[in-house]
């Protein structure tokens, strides 16, 4: 990589199991342009640092991916945030203008459902359960509740209740957050009733890490949807095919809220062709 050559990246701890790099890195080649994506693994001591860095002139990065556990406290290193991304308050992507200004936007609500589109999955009316409450479910709660097709109902479940408590105190004073149940253990998210049990944890990264939910709580009409997607079939989605559903992992929301990143950054629409070379670049690696 020589001096002049534009660095995009993802910033999050940890970030070596991502995939991105393979999706933009291909697009930047087939379009011929003269930028590299890389990893930034950064601990939380590290962000004041880095921030500060990026409204340099001489520094070289002008986009970046946000992931765990940082979507939502970088919101305070950003001089502008588009509106979804503020009735939301999570961000996942950060353009940075030539003048060195950093912008933040949402993508992961939008990719979220174009992903359930492509799955055909139609949300109206449907009960639907959520495992945590970290940048990702903030996402998916938001989205789930502005949208025409609103479900009938949501149960959503985390690990420590006050966290929990936040995030709906919060969305509620911007968002109608009336359909979302908080619940006090999984059996409480009654899955055998649902049409779509979404897991926003990162438990499953590990190969260790234990399934969720239980097989008997399983069935043939559930969607299973695991926003992880490395390792490809994680122990809750192992369950649940065992159990009869249908399901799917964050493979294809990693796509899309990428192709929305990649537009963002370069303010062009990507056409069908490098879009489809993106997929496939995300696919042969996640296997």
């Amino acid at each position: 990589m020589d001096a002049q050559s534009a660095v995009y990246g993802i910033i999050g701890y940890p970030v070596a199991h991502s995939l991105s790099p393979l999706m933009h890195n291909i697009a930047f080649k087939e379009l011929g342009v003269d930028a590299v994506y890389k990893l930034f693994p950064l601990k939380e001591n590290e962000l004041d640092g880095f921030f500060a860095r990026l409204h340099e002139s001489s520094s070289p990065i002008f986009g970046l991916n946000v992931t765990v556990p940082y979507k939502e406290r970088v919101l305070k290193y950003l001089g502008n945030i588009t509106p979804l991304a503020q009735k939301i308050m999570a961000v996942n992507t950060i353009v940075i203008t030539k003048e060195r200004k950093l912008i933040g936007y949402n993508t992961d609500a939008p990719a979220f459902l174009s992903h359930l589109v492509e799955l055909q999955f139609n949300t109206r009316e449907k009960k639907i359960a959520i495992l945590g409450a970290g940048g990702s479910a903030r996402a998916i709660l938001a989205v789930l509740c502005m949208i025409p097709e609103r479900p009938d109902s949501i149960k959503i479940y985390n690990r420590t209740p006050q966290r929990l408590d936040h995030l709906l105190e919060d969305l509620s004073a911007r968002i109608d957050t009336s359909i979302v149940q908080p619940v006090a253990s999984i059996d409480d998210l009654d899955i055998p009733e649902a049409d779509l049990l979404i897991n926003t944890t990162s438990v499953g990264l590990k190969p260790e890490d234990p399934s969720l939910v239980d097989v008997d709580l399983i069935h043939r009409k559930l969607l299973v949807y695991d926003l992880i997607y490395n390792p490809p079939m994680t122990p809750l989605l192992k369950t649940a095919r065992a159990g009869g559903a249908r399901v799917a992992n964050g493979l294809g929301m990693l796509y899309y809220q990428g192709v929305l990143a990649f537009q963002r950054w370069a303010n062009v629409l990507l056409d069908d062709d490098i879009k489809l070379k993106m997929r496939q670049a995300l696919e042969k690696g996640a296997n």
